[in-house]
């Protein structure tokens, strides 16, 4: 019988394809031992060039059609289930999810869904598009918990993720994110939704906090996807 492909629908941002792939491998050791070569899933991944810019405001139509294309020529090949791993670019999911015949996962849905079942004080990193966007406010704040976020963390969130992109000495990197979380935990917040692909790498320095990664739960959900359809 012929395995089910998935699809990885990345490139945005492009360094942050190949940290999700090893997200989706290592969920497949974890969730049904995949150990030899064979064990692993049928993967089409098409990185996406998109016209994102950090520094300025996004032309909303433009990058919509991008993305619909990528979506229908990546279900062109055959998968069966496409993810996702930007969460920019569910802002237009609903439009999105219409576009293709197969199933899209939604970031968003999956990284509440890995919250505390007891209320929890909330924020989010993520970029400007997203945060405005609501959609994790919204989906925080339905499952019972409280959103906190400071207007005056974004433009540090978006220096962090600049310097990430241009692959800027790692050291500061770092330092600017302990400072940011420092900033953070001296507000009672209990845990962060690493909302931005980009910053996935920087999710193991926490510092005392819990981190729920949108990019780990994604391929986590990604996975079990594959397993119910194997």
């Amino acid at each position: 019988m012929e395995q089910p492909m998935i699809g990885i629908l990345a490139g945005m941002g492009p360094r942050s394809t190949s940290p999700f792939l090893e997200l989706v491998l290592d969920q497949c050791q974890v969730q049904y031992n995949a150990k030899h070569d064979m064990d692993y899933p049928h993967i089409m991944i098409y990185s996406l060039p998109t016209p994102f810019y950090i520094d300025r405001e996004i032309d909303h139509s433009r990058m919509k059609d991008t993305i619909i294309e990528g979506l229908r020529k990546l279900e062109s090949t055959g998968v069966r289930i496409i993810a996702m791993p930007c969460n920019s670019a569910h802002v237009y999911y609903k439009e999105l999810k219409k576009a293709i015949s197969i199933p899209l996962l939604d970031i968003i849905e999956e990284t509440v869904k890995c919250l505390p079942n007891t209320k929890q004080r909330i924020t989010v990193f993520a970029t400007e598009t997203t945060i405005k966007s609501g959609l994790y406010q919204k989906g925080i704040i339905s499952a019972g918990h409280e959103f906190i976020f400071l207007e005056a963390w974004q433009p540090k969130i978006n220096s962090i993720i600049t310097s990430i992109k241009m692959k800027k000495d790692r050291d500061s990197i770092n330092s600017s994110w302990k400072e940011l979380i420092n900033e953070v935990k001296g507000k009672c917040v209990d845990g962060i939704v690493i909302a931005c692909t980009d910053l996935s790498i920087l999710s193991s320095l926490n510092q005392g906090l819990n981190m729920y990664d949108s990019s780990e739960a994604l391929a986590k959900s990604l996975v079990e996807r594959y397993i119910e359809n194997k």
